[in-house]
């Protein structure tokens, strides 16, 4: 019996070990956030405009509105030639005329207004009146999302132009660019694509006050035992597979269970878990899954191999003594 008391000694030593070089603090976490109801909807597919009317309409007039300042010129007459700047109410001060209500006015509609002006007041009997658009804080599309800009736009502008002017497209933003125009009910969608022969058709045209959309391009969230963790994002048009979301975030780490990775995907208001083996993957053994936007790809982290792995040669070498000097008693 007293030869058996060192081995159970050395026994006793190992629960202390895991417990001290395997147990680590352990967080818990509840979501307190508003849950979704059950008729929210959620991931919704955006499905690009075709109609042609919206997406090429007939061209516009330039419109005058507040903030403008306008410069009026009358043909064969150097003498008048004023300046103003449309008041809030919409109205501009201008001489031999008074006060015009010009406001939501095309160009050419207060162009006659201020000519039939100057005959009433009997200054002029067939003035032809050209009105110059000299600033305009009205005459800008707004492009917000991934780029954030205020493009000017007299008359009207391609939309290739507009994000040029905006800066380009970031590698994070997505090929699928929404427009809210204001006399649209509803917004029109834009798929940009990759093919230079086809861009004509989603080079549209952009009006005054329209707001541009640029989203986020979808992205894969990687967590667990990966060398680098964070949102990849995935390329326009092209599918993204687990080895190369695994190659970006630099491969799974030591301490890994490669036997567990877990695929989280949300569709709708369910979330849905696979276990897939990512070595069996990596060997060729299984197929690659292809990922979708928003997956999330979790690697468990196996304790004694993040023991091992934090300890290093020390944790090995500690391991393999108490074993030697178990066997040996």
């Amino acid at each position: 019996m007293s030869g058996q008391r060192p081995f159970r000694s050395a026994l006793a030593v190992l629960p202390l070990f895991f417990v001290l070089g395997l147990a680590g603090p352990v967080a818990q976490a509840q979501f307190n956030g508003p849950a979704l109801g059950a008729s929210t909807a959620v991931n919704r597919r955006v499905t690009p405009t075709t109609d042609p009317a919206i997406l090429f309409p007939k061209g516009r007039e330039i419109h005058v509105g507040a903030g403008d300042l306008i410069a009026v010129h009358l043909y064969g007459s150097t003498d008048y030639a004023p300046v103003a700047r449309v008041s809030l109410d919409g109205s501009v001060q201008l001489p031999l005329v008074g006060t015009v209500v010009v406001d939501g006015l095309s160009i050419h509609e207060a162009e006659r207004l201020i000519a039939d002006r100057l005959v009433a007041g009997g200054m002029y009997r067939n003035p032809q009146v050209t009105l110059q658009l000299m600033e305009s804080p009205n005459q800008v599309a707004t492009v917000t999302g991934e780029l954030h800009a205020v493009v000017p736009v007299v008359g009207q502008r391609r939309l290739f132009d507009v994000l040029a002017a905006a800066g380009g497209l970031p590698p994070t933003a997505s090929h699928i660019v929404t427009i809210y125009r204001a006399d649209v009910a509803q917004p029109v969608v834009i798929d940009l694509g990759t093919d230079p022969e086809q861009s004509d058709k989603s080079n549209v045209p952009i009006f005054p006050k329209d707001t541009i959309l640029v989203a986020r391009t979808g992205v894969v969230y990687v967590l667990g035992a990966f060398k680098t963790q964070g949102a990849v994002p995935l390329a326009q048009n092209s599918p993204l597979t687990l080895m190369q979301v695994a190659a970006v975030s630099g491969g799974p780490g030591f301490e890994g269970k490669l036997g567990d990775l877990r695929l989280i995907r949300t569709v709708g208001l369910e979330r849905k878990v696979v276990h897939v083996d990512i070595k069996r993957v990596m060997d060729g053994k299984d197929p690659d899954p292809v990922l979708q936007t928003d997956d999330i790809v979790f690697l468990p982290t196996d304790r004694m191999k993040a023991a091992i792995k934090s300890g290093g040669v020390s944790t090995l070498l500690g391991f393999a003594s108490i074993l030697i000097l178990a066997v040996q008693q």
